[in-house]
Parts: C-alpha cells; structure tokens; sequence
C-alpha cells in the first residue's frame, strides 16, 4: 500500500483556500453592480426563488439564498407552494414569472417532489433567466463557448481556482464526478482554459493512478473521504466540491467532503469542508442574477 500523508510537519501544510473570504469578495462586486443598476434603472435585479415542499435541507438552501439577496440588494420574491401542488400549477407559476418584467432570475429548488419531472420544470424556466445554468440552452452554450449562464457551483469552482493558479493552460486536470450540474460543465470550463480534462467517477477503473497525474483535481463525486493522500501528488490543487454529514463525536454530527482533508497537505492547496465551494455557489448565483438583469437590459436596446 503506499504511504499515507496524514503524519506532516505544520510548516508543510498545503494553502487552505478560503472559500468564504472569495465570496464576500464577489459579494461586494455584485452589491456594487446593484447599486449602479438601482442608479441607473431605478429597480434593483430580482430573483424569483420557488421551493415546492418542506424538504428540510431545501428549507435552509432557501433561507440563505434569501438573506443573501438582502445582503447585495437584489430583490428576492419567494414561492414556497405544497409538496402537493401538480406539475401543471408549478409550470403556470414558471410562464408567469418568466413574463414578468422585474424578474431577471428563476431559481426552482430541487429536488422536487416524485410527481413532478424535474427535467422537465427546468427546461421551462426562459434560459434568460434561469441563474442556476441548468436550462439545455444554456448547457449547450457552455459546450460551445458561446456564452450563457454557467451553473453557479462549477462557476464558483473556478474562481477558487484562479485565486491560486494564474494560468491553466496545458495543465492536467482531473474531475472526480460526472454530473450533469458539477462534474460535466467543471470539466468544459477547464477545457475552455486549455487544460488537458479527464473526467472520472467512483466506478473508474485505476482511479488512484489517475489522480495522481492531476495538477488539478476536482473532486465531486459525493463520497466521504474518497481522495486519500497517496492518490495526490505533491503540489497539486485541490478542490473539494463534496459535502456529506456524517456522525461525530457526542453524537454530534459533522461536514465531511471528497477528500481526506489532513492526508493531502502535501498539495499546494486545497478547500477545506466546510467554506470552500458552498459559499462560492450561493455568490455566483447573485452574480448570475445581475449577469441576467444586464444581459436582458442589452437584448431590448
């Protein structure tokens, strides 16, 4: 077996990126574009946020989506409906917000409950609006490159990376993770930096072998502690997009990501679990929300 990484000298650990300082960063941008557009337009941006249901983690996404749309001054209108409400009374409430001109965001909280075809209330939101990247128009824009709204955890992924890597160009980049919302379009932004993507999962063969190639690697395949320190070669960059909870001491639970945290300190830096990606996602969406206003305000000159 080869040799854990866990045992280091402190002064070799790897830089923590801070997720949570990026974010506010970004946050008083977009506060600052606000206010240029509230000078401007005389209405700040607003985002429509639609949760169908009482799935607890959903209820917390949305609370903090809310408090931080107060927090930059975008205009938040919020539609909590009944885990009952039919797919057909939630895409009225999509035609209509979508018509509707002091809405420049759509976010539909998933996941929606079992009746209702995800898919298909995505695919209703107008891309103009749709903040979170979702929308196969604005899918298929991000494989070509040829604009659009790009999803907001894989947008956030690299800025954290552009914080600590200047230029991207030929480096090799593995993404753990094929999702349709992360580990897709992280790889397509990669590749639009010039760096060479292999993009894996949990059932790769030879995965620890190909990881340990990477300058980058993005872990986002939603198992705890996946990515152990002898998977990591010595100077690579790590961004750890997992989350799960898992059971701590007292009974207490704890946050836990992709990575083995302390085993890869040898890396050149790495996001730790919590404050890495989770507060970038809920800033690139804000950010995503004035991108939309701005766009929407170019369409009708």
């Amino acid at each position: 077996m080869a040799p854990s990484h866990a045992a280091l000298d402190s002064a070799a650990r790897a830089h923590r990126i801070d997720g949570r300082a990026i974010a506010r960063s970004l946050d008083e941008e977009t506060a600052a574009a606000v206010r240029a557009i509230v000078a401007r337009d005389g209405a700040p941006p607003g985002l429509a946020v639609v949760l169908v249901g009482e799935d607890p983690a959903s209820e917390v996404y949305v609370g903090r989506k809310i408090e931080a749309c107060r927090r930059v001054g975008i205009l938040s209108f919020e539609h909590r409906l009944p885990a009952q409400t039919t797919q057909d009374a939630l895409l009225t409430l999509i035609a209509r917000l979508n018509a509707d001109p002091t809405i420049h965001g759509i976010l539909v909280q998933v996941p929606l409950p079992p009746h209702i075809d995800d898919g298909m209330v995505l695919s209703a939101i107008d891309p103009a609006k749709d903040v979170d990247g979702f929308h196969p128009v604005n899918v298929g824009r991000l494989s070509t490159g040829t604009g659009g709204l790009v999803p907001c955890t894989p947008l956030g992924v690299m800025m954290l990376l552009d914080s600590v890597i200047d230029d991207m160009k030929g480096m090799d980049a593995v993404v753990i993770g094929k999702s349709n919302i992360v580990g897709k379009p992280i790889a397509m932004l990669l590749l639009e930096r010039e760096a060479t993507v292999t993009v894996t999962h949990i059932e790769t063969r030879g995965l620890p072998d190909i990881v340990r190639k990477a300058d980058i690697v993005v872990a986002a395949a939603g198992a705890p502690r996946l990515v152990k320190g002898f998977w990591v070669k010595e100077g690579a960059v790590i961004i750890d997009v997992g989350i799960t909870r898992m059971p701590g001491e007292g009974g207490k639970t704890r946050l836990v990501g992709d990575v083995a945290y302390d085993e890869v300190q040898h890396a050149r830096a790495v996001t730790p679990v919590p404050g890495g990606v989770g507060p970038m996602t809920i800033a690139c969406l804000l950010a995503n929300t004035v991108k939309a206003a701005e766009m929407r305000r170019g369409q009708k000159k």
